[in-house]
């Protein structure tokens, strides 16, 4: 079986640096519909998102799912749209469990969905991103959607073997 596990902001949405207010959720132009390609390709899917806001104190784990809730409502493809979803807390400076560039949500849905890694694919705007594909041992695609992505992050994501688009729906728009 195959999957795709998706970051959220800067990726299937606007990145609002520590989103807690669901209001402020915008989804890029095209996100909908290519989830939808998706799951008629047969992909999993899976929303993984560092939420480092938590662990810093800024909002709570409730803001975020309310935050992920209305994604999902705005997506408009179900409640089930996702098959798991990954918030991962910690702030930068603590001891790393799910935050990405840790491999570990991914290897625990290959385990538990059986995946097959060579059919499963990340999909994010951050390193970070790249680095926990990377980890995991599965494909690997950098949205650069300038919406949050920082200088020099591309070639890295390039040398870390990452495939390189401009925005989640083109990517979806390459695939058959």
């Amino acid at each position: 079986m195959k999957a795709l596990f998706l970051d959220r902001d800067g990726t299937l949405m606007l990145n609002v640096p520590y989103l807690s207010d669901p209001e402020k959720v915008e989804l890029f132009p095209g996100v909908a519909e290519s989830l939808k390609k998706a799951q008629d390709l047969g992909y999993l899917l899976f929303l993984f998102t560092n939420q480092s806001g938590i662990g810093r104190g800024y909002y709570t784990l409730e803001d975020a799912v309310a935050c992920n809730t209305k994604l999902i409502e705005l997506i408009g493809l179900g409640e089930d749209v996702f098959a798991e979803v990954c918030i991962a807390p910690e702030a930068p400076d603590a001891e790393q469990v799910y935050r990405k560039p840790s491999p570990k949500f991914i290897l625990e849905m290959i385990a538990k969905h059986s995946l097959d890694p060579e059919a499963c694919v990340i999909v994010g705007d951050r390193i970070a991103d790249v680095n926990a594909g990377k980890n995991a041992g599965i494909k690997r695609v950098y949205i650069n959607s300038g919406n949050c992505s920082e200088e020099g992050e591309e070639a890295d994501a390039v040398e870390a073997g990452a495939m390189v688009f401009p925005s989640f729906a083109a990517f979806m728009a390459a695939q058959e």
